[in-house]
């Protein structure tokens, strides 16, 4: 089966094979995929990180050999921290923004140089891939502000289950990708007094259905995605809109998963 890897900042995964189609998730750079399906522009692509589906333009496919994606997949990769870096790329010396949570595999001699067929990609600035990183509350918070978009998983757009996929993806932990998926997974959190970093508060409709989620802060906050990334209150009841003095979202269960 033919194999490649995302070599632009992000690559709209969309339901159906037209640019028209619902946009369901987002290929980060460095995320290798299966290609299970070819249709006239369009490719049929599987994620190897979260099994997601969907179908991308083929003309932001790159051809490559299967002994570099595999040993791509195969290496332990370096996740980039939130928000983005800046990493220019020869021979064409263009410049591209990676989103936090994109992964690279440095197979030069440089740690902060690789290659991805017949181009070298350079860390730009003064950024060093051998700094460490942040805690998961630094990650989570990095994308505040980063504008709400369906299926989007960068900061230049995300949803709820994207900011907790990513932000647990740079503490070296994978998620599935939509929330009714996560919280399948962790223990239960009896009562939000006990909540901490990094547990997970999903939140359902009147249908009993789980819709939301968040990252939950510890002493009564949460960070979640809902028109941007920001922060509110979390109660029994649910999340507190400090802005409308009212609740957006009910309560369904809190779940323990680091």
């Amino acid at each position: 089966m033919e194999k490649s890897i995302c070599t632009y900042g992000f690559i709209p995964v969309r339901s159906e094979a037209a640019e028209s189609a619902e946009m369901v998730t987002q290929l980060l750079f460095g995320e290798t995929f299966d290609i299970i399906e070819k249709q006239e522009n369009w490719c049929k692509i599987r994620a190897h990180h979260d099994q997601y589906e969907g179908w991308i333009n083929s003309r932001l496919v790159v051809s490559l050999m299967d002994k570099e994606v595999e040993n791509w997949i195969n290496a332990e990769k370096w996740v980039v921290p939130a928000p983005f870096i800046r990493v220019v790329s020869e021979p064409d010396k263009t410049t591209h923004l990676l989103s936090g949570g994109s992964t690279i595999y440095f197979n030069e001699a440089d740690r902060n140089s690789f290659r991805i067929g017949n181009k070298e990609y350079y860390l730009s600035g003064n950024f060093n891939a051998s700094k460490p990183g942040g805690t998961i509350a630094d990650s989570a918070t990095a994308f505040i502000n980063a504008p709400y978009l369906w299926g989007g998983r960068s900061f230049f757009g995300i949803d709820c289950s994207g900011l907790t996929q990513n932000v647990y993806k740079i503490a070296g932990f994978q998620l599935p990708r939509d929330a009714s998926q996560q919280v399948e997974l962790g223990d239960i959190v009896n009562f939000v007094e006990e909540a901490v970093l990094g547990d997970l508060a999903f939140f359902d409709n009147e249908e009993g259905k789980i819709t939301h989620v968040g990252l939950c802060l510890g002493k009564g906050e949460i960070i979640h995605a809902s028109g941007r990334v920001r922060i509110d209150k979390l109660d029994h009841q649910g999340i507190f809109d400090e802005e409308t003095k009212s609740y957006s979202h009910k309560l369904r269960v809190i779940k323990r998963v680091l």
